[in-house]
């Protein structure tokens, strides 16, 4: 009897650890993150699900970033959506035009009772996906700015200093040229082209891409980046092409290689593709600011970000969004934010995470890694350079990349080919702005 006795305490102190009431909320993140960043990832979620036990973050693969939205709106229309979702930044007007869909950041971390400041984070990164009122409606995650590398033996071999890195254009085409000279298939390359060559050159130099404040005033924006500051630009990579003192390379990151295998001396791509960059090249790499054009004034400004944030969804139950804030404000800890940032080569969302890195002397032992957080922080971001906010941006940016590339070839001269890229993205944002009447 004494022994049944025991049994039966046994097995009801093992029912009361497993039954329902003990058990943790599982919430959904769908992420656009494959390979190392994936791991990285996957760790951000066991490091929370092991702080606590009321919630389980479960993270999921759905592709790159078009195919987890894509993934994420029919999932919707099921009514099997998750709780929170990655979407590539310049998606932010679309999402925001699913009023229905989204549950604003600000809204949730105030509904939770969560602490969440807005001037904590970086304003390049918080102003991006920022209203105009300053209300934060997704959580910046995976943010990165484009920074110059150059390889420091090509340097040495063209007779140019290897520890300064060209701060100007006119400097850049000069060492270009120089690389040239020297036997290199190209001088100068970059990745993404309308990200570097357009958004960003106009944010460095205070520009506008498009009225009511590039898109963030309104639906009604037009894009206006076909000034003679731009052209210029475009035309001087144009000229430089027929030399191949500048190279195109392609979109998206087809650029990345081919400074990797030593073809073209100077590269201007994402922060974020350091580590890839380093772990692959075999040669001494020199890291430096976006270059800029010291004739106009203002210049440099400040860099805008690429990457990607997370987005809530609605229609979920109350207690995953209590989880999702909790996540929120596990990911907003300084050393959280710091592992995130050295690990993998992202931006800091926070100023605390930017100068607990610092103190700690990740950035004396890896050279160049804090460019990317100077140049976004470089002076307080304006309407020109707070970031974007365009509806079918995504199109849009096909659209310029498409004349770009018509003017690297002497197709069309370069005045010409922004007027046409202007023209037909202002065709692109009317249809937009006729789908979204109550915007």
């Amino acid at each position: 009897m004494k022994f049944t006795r025991k049994v039966l305490q046994l097995v009801a102190a093992v029912l009361l650890l497993v039954s329902p009431a003990q058990a943790s909320t599982e919430i959904m993140w769908w992420h656009a993150m494959s390979g190392e960043l994936g791991k990285q990832v996957e760790k951000l979620a066991a490091d929370f699900n092991a702080s606590q036990s009321d919630y389980r973050i479960v993270p999921a693969y759905k592709g790159n970033y078009t195919e987890t939205v894509t993934a994420a709106i029919f999932a919707f229309r099921s009514r099997s959506q998750p709780a929170i979702v990655q979407v590539n930044e310049i998606a932010t007007a679309t999402m925001m035009a699913a009023r229905g869909a989204i549950y604003p950041v600000f809204e949730l971390m105030r509904d939770q009772s969560e602490a969440f400041t807005p001037s904590a984070y970086l304003p390049a990164v918080a102003g991006y996906y920022a209203d105009v009122d300053g209300n934060m409606l997704s959580f910046p995650f995976n943010a990165s700015t484009p920074i110059l590398y150059y390889n420091k033996d090509m340097f040495r071999s063209a007779g140019l200093d290897p520890d300064l890195a060209p701060k100007t254009w006119p400097e850049v085409g000069a060492a270009a040229k120089r690389l040239r000279a020297a036997g290199m298939m190209c001088g100068v390359t970059t990745s993404w082209p309308s990200w570097i060559n357009i958004e960003n050159f106009s944010a460095f130099h205070n520009l506008p891409i498009a009225t009511r404040a590039n898109g963030f005033g309104g639906l009604d924006a037009q894009l206006i980046f076909n000034n003679p500051i731009v052209v210029r630009h475009i035309a001087q990579l144009a000229e430089w092409q027929t030399t191949k003192i500048f190279d195109y390379s392609g979109r998206g990151q087809a650029a990345e290689p081919r400074f990797q295998k030593g073809e073209c001396g100077i590269f201007i791509g994402s922060s974020g593709t350091r580590a890839d960059i380093k772990a692959n090249s075999k040669f001494e790499i020199g890291y430096g600011m976006m270059p800029y054009y010291p004739d106009v004034q203002g210049a440099p400004q400040n860099s805008i970000i690429g990457g990607a944030t997370l987005w809530v969804l609605r229609d979920r139950p109350p207690a995953e969004y209590a989880g999702v804030a909790k996540f929120f404000a596990y990911l907003s800890r300084p050393e959280v934010q710091a592992a995130w940032h050295q690990n993998t080569g992202y931006l800091p969302i926070t100023r605390a995470a930017f100068d607990l890195t610092r103190t700690q002397g990740f950035y004396d032992r890896n050279p160049g890694t804090s460019i990317s957080i100077e140049q976004v922080t470089l002076k307080e971001p304006t309407d020109n350079s707070k970031g974007i906010r365009l509806g079918s941006f995504v199109l849009i940016r096909d659209v310029i990349e498409e004349e770009l590339e018509q003017a690297f070839a002497g197709k069309r001269t370069a005045q010409a080919a922004m007027d046409n890229a202007v023209e037909r993205g202002n065709r692109l944002l009317r249809q937009f702005e006729r789908a979204n009447p109550d915007q």
